[in-house]
């Protein structure tokens, strides 16, 4: 039998989590850890209660840079994205979606106004299509440099500030989705605050070489422990985050996946720079008329989850949607779910039926998040 371990990246931190005892498994074409020794459900509760240490170097990281400076950068990245990257200030972080020419969603991305350029982060599993992209589309205008020599750190929690206060106190100036270049721990780090576990915290860039030094540094404070991916699953599910590839995708719409908040108004059909991206008409039709189907919050009845790909059904037993993201909510203390359903059963309250191992079972519309969102926005 193949070794496929063999074939997987490994992130500037592997070394790390090894020696933490992290239990390593293949995720997005990296070796990653799925959980520590504590467990999922510890490191859960530990980064929703105090400050949890996340690897999130699989991520890609881009550098923009344009013929105007930004402004050259910014004008051609909105020939992608249905959001205003134009009016975008200088150290502000906006999030963002690569969208089709039928209106689906490719990536959704991170974008920062670095100053002199734009910092753009994008899903694993997207990295390579997303960077042949943009190079498809915005060589002539662009530099698009890949940062292949820096690892991603997140520190999520509501006492992520008071460590970050200890070891880099310029970051604890910054507010949510803003970001500033920091030195850490002697390494020339580039910080957001921002995350997606739905916590206060911090997105930290480092080079790869210092990635080791700043994670250790981060771990002996107090509060922090190193949490895995297992527990960034079911933080991201409570706080009512898209995961690319099972809440959105090519498929899906932004207006269909309830990310409406993230089209920029300038961008709409009264603003002043409207369509201009790929899959305009049908999003800016979804806009004004609404989708088929929407992105909504389940909370089952009982203990029992619902996983990802149960059906959903009406009273009469008609299939009118699709778990995406389902599992246990620790913070919720029962389970949680999101998927699709025809827009007439979006409504929150709407009693439905999730089809678990060939059997309904009872489950109800709700309004997402399952947990408020904690962001420090000053």
């Amino acid at each position: 039998m193949a070794d496929h371990q063999s074939d997987l990246k490994l992130t500037p931190l592997h070394a790390l989590h090894t020696a933490l005892g992290g239990k390593m498994v293949p995720f997005a074409g990296y070796a990653m850890p799925v959980q520590y020794p504590m467990g999922i459900l510890k490191e859960h509760e530990h980064a929703r209660r105090q400050a949890g240490l996340f690897d999130v170097s699989h991520m890609g990281q881009v550098r923009l840079s344009g013929d105007g400076g930004v402004t050259g950068a910014a004008a051609a990245l909105e020939r992608l994205v249905p959001v205003d990257v134009l009016g975008l200030a200088a150290g502000r972080q906006r999030y963002a979606l690569f969208t089709s020419e039928a209106g689906g969603i490719l990536d959704d991305l991170m974008i920062t106004n670095a100053g002199d350029h734009l910092f753009v982060v994008v899903n694993a599993a997207c990295k390579a299509q997303d960077l042949a992209h943009l190079q498809q589309h915005l060589a002539s205008d662009c530099t698009i440099t890949p940062l292949e020599d820096r690892a991603l750190l997140a520190l999520q929690g509501p006492q992520a500030a008071a460590v970050m206060g200890r070891i880099a106190p310029a970051a604890t100036q910054l507010v949510f989705m803003s970001a500033a270049a920091i030195e850490i721990g002697g390494a020339d780090c580039f910080v957001t605050r921002s995350g997606y576990t739905g916590e206060d915290g911090f997105e930290i860039s480092i080079p790869a070489g210092k990635a080791e030094d700043v994670a250790r540094l981060l771990l002996a404070e107090p509060e922090v422990a190193p949490i895995g991916l297992g527990a960034r699953d079911s933080l991201r599910l409570e706080a009512g985050l898209c995961l690319y590839g099972h809440d959105i995708d090519i498929s899906t719409t932004p207006v269909e996946g309830a990310l409406v908040w993230a089209l920029s108004k300038a961008r709409r059909q009264d603003g002043p720079r409207p369509g201009g991206y790929p899959g305009a008409e049908v999003i800016l039709r979804q806009l004004a008329d609404g989708a088929p189907r929407r992105r909504v919050g389940i909370k089952p009845e009982g203990r029992a989850p619902v996983r990802e790909g149960a059906e959903l059904t009406d009273g009469t037993g008609r299939v009118i949607g699709q778990v995406t993201s389902g599992g246990y909510g620790p913070t919720v203390g029962g389970p949680v779910a999101m998927g699709y359903v025809e827009s007439e059963f979006a409504k929150p309250g709407t009693a439905l039926a999730a089809v678990v191992r060939g059997k309904p079972h009872p489950v109800a519309v709700v309004k997402l998040p399952f947990v408020p969102l904690n962001y420090y926005r000053g």
